[in-house]
């Protein structure tokens, strides 16, 4: 994948109002999740933006809290591609991650809330990756029409082994048929996709659908002179 570079600002004043403050000045609240569980009561150093947040059974997990510019993050965002995201939050650390989610207002589409979750090269990853159909399809060619179903197949791997985009061969898709998640296989990662989710299929037209019924008619028509 290729990396987005973002850069970021720890924050401290948390709660509706501060963030509501924040959005005015052209910032958007985040927050960057990931690292491995922690020993609680915590003795280690916590970062200017860090915060404990308990799990239970004496253990937490460092989150980071921070912002970052609405100029900065909306190629991230209003883009179909996928990145590995290099954000350097100041006066706390430069972590590689990936988008995990975005949250948006009902009515006016603006930006509210982004999650990031921190990857590492040796520990496997889940996230959605675009599909790409290539080639020409039988039933196309018959007078199908090619119909994409799904944009994006969920897909578990370690993060150098994930593409920037799923590529589906459909020369052999024939009128009627459909590829299925199930049906697709990639070398080194796994598809967690439901296998019964349709990719794509191609769906006779109602063009196609006359020339058959007027071709079977034909036939007919032809055994019964040969009878």
């Amino acid at each position: 994948m290729k990396t987005f570079k973002l850069e970021g600002e720890p924050r401290e004043s948390l709660g509706k109002k501060a963030s509501k403050t924040l959005r005015k000045q052209g910032l958007i609240p985040a927050v960057l999740y990931g690292r491995e569980p922690v020993a609680l009561p915590y003795e280690g150093k916590l970062n200017k933006g860090d915060k404990i947040v308990t799990l239970g059974d004496n253990k937490g997990i460092i989150v980071t809290d921070f912002t970052v510019s609405f100029d900065g993050i909306r190629k991230l965002i209003y883009t179909p591609d996928i990145y590995v995201v290099e954000i350097d939050i100041k006066g706390n650390r430069v972590a590689k991650t990936i988008l995990k989610d975005s949250q948006y207002h009902p009515v006016s589409d603006a930006i509210l809330h982004i999650d990031f979750l921190e990857v590492f090269d040796n520990k496997p990853v889940v996230m959605e990756v675009p599909v790409v159909l290539k080639g020409h399809a039988i039933g196309v060619r018959a007078g199908g029409k090619l119909n994409q179903s799904l944009r994006k197949l969920k897909i578990k791997g370690l993060v150098n082994n994930i593409p920037e985009h799923l590529e589906i061969n459909v020369d052999k898709l024939q009128l009627g048929k459909v590829i299925k998640a199930g049906d697709l296989k990639f070398d080194n990662i796994e598809l967690i996709s439901p296998k019964n989710a349709v990719v794509c299929s191609v769906k006779a037209t109602r063009a196609a659908q006359g020339a058959t019924l007027e071709n079977a008619v034909e036939e007919i028509a032809e055994e019964e002179k040969s009878e």
